[in-house]
């Protein structure tokens, strides 16, 4: 009997946290019907508050032919009444970026105090497979395009906003070109944003059953908060019926972001509304991009390959779940050891 009621205080506890996440009753807030252009799809949009208040999503953008470019997306209450830009904002540019010739994906914006602009990163796909670029933009129509700073195979790639020692972070999700290897969340560093190194696992996916086993990667930008930088994560889970995308909650040190502090073992948020289980992949949530607005968070993630959908959640309730569903983690030295040639290119490649 008392184990039967520690399964059922399990299982409320289980439903409670699953309620961290509130989706926006008018989703999906965007799709393709919407766009003032013949669009196959439009999901996975990056996301910042601009200095006029306004809401900018950068929305991955599928054509007809299936290549992907960036259309910029304005609203002063970041719900409703959208703006367009009637082309593409940042098209592919396959002539002057060959490792773009199949399109660009999946952005992360990021504000980098240091340099006064936006860095987006993204992920320019070619025959030689996916890798991740950057470009940086203080107004949204013009871009400086840095080209790729990870090899191929990487994707999932953000920065943090502020310098740690004197060197950019950023979080990536290569794949060591090894089969049947898995595919995990690593930490590099760079002085100046072009030449990289000091690269380091920083988060594993999991082994067997769990939701995140076999392939993790980065969801939106990490978010700074008073007990460290919140980490949204997705885990990928191979099923008979394909793919099921679902997101996990991390915690990193403020000062040194190689330290995990926490780690949930359990998903916060899955695929559960029609516009998310239905659409050209099915099963999917997937956030590039969130606006924090006091302690309300907005999450803006693309449903099932096809539109953009809206949840909101409170830090305080995030960071809650954390303390008490959130083991301790490891520190940097943990699994850096065991890929201490991570920087032999051979071993990078991504999912």
């Amino acid at each position: 009997m008392l184990a039967m009621d520690a399964v059922t205080r399990k299982h409320h506890t289980n439903h409670h946290f699953r309620e961290l996440f509130s989706r926006h009753p008018a989703n999906p807030i965007l799709t393709a019907a919407n766009w003032p252009y013949p669009a196959n799809s439009v999901f996975n949009a990056g996301a910042t508050q601009l200095a006029n208040g306004e809401t900018l999503l950068l929305a991955r953008v599928e054509d007809r032919r299936g290549i992907s470019h960036l259309t910029a997306a304005r609203s002063a209450d970041g719900i409703t009444d959208w703006r367009i830009d009637p082309r593409p904002t940042m098209p592919a540019m396959p002539e002057s970026c060959p490792e773009e010739i199949w399109g660009i994906e999946d952005p992360r914006i990021v504000w980098l105090e240091d340099v006064q602009r936006f860095s987006v990163t993204y992920t320019a796909y070619s025959r030689l497979g996916p890798l991740v670029a950057l470009a940086l933009t203080d107004d949204f129509k013009t871009f400086e395009r840095r080209g790729p700073i990870m090899p191929p195979e990487d994707k999932d790639a953000a920065f943090f906003p502020r310098k740690f020692d004197g060197r950019w972070a950023l979080i990536h999700r290569p794949v060591p070109n090894v089969p049947g290897a898995k595919a995990h969340m690593w930490l590099s560093f760079s002085p100046d944003l072009k030449h990289w190194g000091d690269h380091m696992v920083l988060l594993e996916a999991r082994d067997g059953a769990y939701w995140d086993a076999g392939k993790i990667g980065l969801s939106p930008p990490p978010i700074e908060t008073p007990e460290g930088w919140l980490i949204m994560y997705h885990g990928v889970r191979r099923t008979p019926a394909g793919a099921l995308y679902r997101l996990g909650l991390a915690l990193l040190d403020l000062e040194d972001p190689r330290r995990v502090l926490r780690r949930g073992e359990e998903w916060v948020f899955s695929p559960q509304e029609q516009y998310e289980m239905v659409g050209d992949v099915a099963d999917v949530v997937f956030p590039c991009g969130t606006i924090a607005q006091g302690d309300e968070l907005r999450i803006y993630y693309g449903a099932a390959d096809t539109s953009i959908a809206l949840a909101t959640a409170k830090i305080s309730d995030l960071l809650a779940w954390l303390r008490t569903e959130g083991g301790q983690a490891h520190g940097p030295a943990d699994l850096s050891d065991q890929f201490a040639g991570a920087q032999d290119q051979r071993l990078i490649r991504p999912g």
